[in-house]
């Protein structure tokens, strides 16, 4: 058994103290450490450089993170963040929080650290190489990167961590897809055709929906929510509600389709909370047509755009047609 000499003794690793407060250096490797006190409880960390100057930047870097961080909350795991995240959430819609709950299942089970690590352990490239798990689509990417986000936001904000590691991460670019346009006369086409399938129980009811999405220039969301309350006669307006920014706007109610909204409100049964239309969507109608008259397959929102197309080339001005 060998005996260390004195002279092996003194050779043993140690951090050593430099003339600035702090700031310490290890001997066997040259690299620089901050040795600081906070909160009563020593804090040390690697700057992982072996540069003084740079090392003296991290280290005032380092102290200023210690006050955004509660250093009772310095070993939350990843498994408690998550569960903190989604009692957040739960006043959302069901489909919402179906959606947030799915992601952070398969965070949870699959993350390359496991559930159990540390909030403040975690680095951007943990979540890189999570989300390079997974073949996306532009659209599941976004909803993905959103979610970890917010995530290690609330994670800031409670001061569990001084910074996110979310932060910097970039959802992929979304391709911007063709959208074709009917022409009016097709869309006429259309709704004629629709109109004439008499063995379609729903052939009236899907007609009027989809002349109403192309003569008011409306979405199906705001179409199949419309009450009888909401159109006033007099002032010749409709009031819609906005379901992505859930605010309410008017449309006035245009000559082409004076007729049209007479007709759907002389049903003598029809209250006022009642909607105007039975249906939510009229797509298989539409679609069927489509494929009938030997059409593109024509989306309900095509009509939408093919409304703001007609104003343009009917010399609205623009900014009419946006208020609309």
């Amino acid at each position: 058994m060998s005996v260390k000499t004195p002279t092996q003794q003194a050779e043993k690793p140690s951090f050593q103290k430099t003339e600035v407060p702090c700031l310490y250096r290890y001997s066997s490797n040259g690299t620089y450490y901050a040795l600081v006190k906070h909160e009563g409880k020593q804090k040390r960390s690697s700057l992982e450089t072996t540069d003084k100057a740079e090392a003296k930047r991290k280290l005032a870097a380092f102290q200023r993170d210690l006050g955004k961080v509660d250093a009772s909350q310095g070993r939350v795991t990843l498994r408690e963040l998550c569960s903190k995240y989604l009692a957040t959430v739960q006043n959302q819609a069901s489909a919402t929080v179906y959606r947030k709950k799915h992601i952070v299942e398969r965070l949870l089970s699959d993350f390359p650290l496991g559930s159990g690590c540390q909030v403040g352990k975690i680095k951007p490239s943990d979540l890189e190489a999570w989300l390079a798990k997974y073949k996306f689509g532009y659209a599941s990417h976004i909803l993905y990167v959103l979610l970890i986000k917010a995530l290690f936001d609330l994670a800031v904000n409670d001061k569990m961590i001084s910074a996110s590691p979310a932060a910097k991460i970039r959802a992929k670019k979304s391709v911007k897809p063709i959208r074709i346009t009917p022409t009016f006369d097709e869309f006429l086409a259309i709704i004629n055709d629709v109109r004439k399938q008499r063995f379609n129980a729903d052939a009236k009811e899907s007609a009027d929906f989809l002349e109403f999405l192309g003569l008011i220039g409306v979405g199906q969301a705001e179409a199949s929510s419309i009450q009888k309350q909401h159109v006033n006669v007099t002032k010749k307006q409709l009031t819609f509600f906005r379901h992505k920014t859930k605010t309410p706007y008017t449309v006035p109610i245009f000559p082409q389709a004076n007729a049209l909204v007479s007709k759907l409100l002389c049903n003598p049964e029809m209250g006022q909370a009642h909607t105007l239309f039975e249906i939510k969507d009229a797509k298989k109608a539409l679609s069927a047509a489509c494929a009938r008259l030997q059409l593109p397959a024509y989306s309900q929102r095509a009509f939408r755009r093919m409304f703001i197309t007609r104003c343009i080339e009917l010399g609205i001005d623009v900014k009419v047609i946006a208020s609309w």
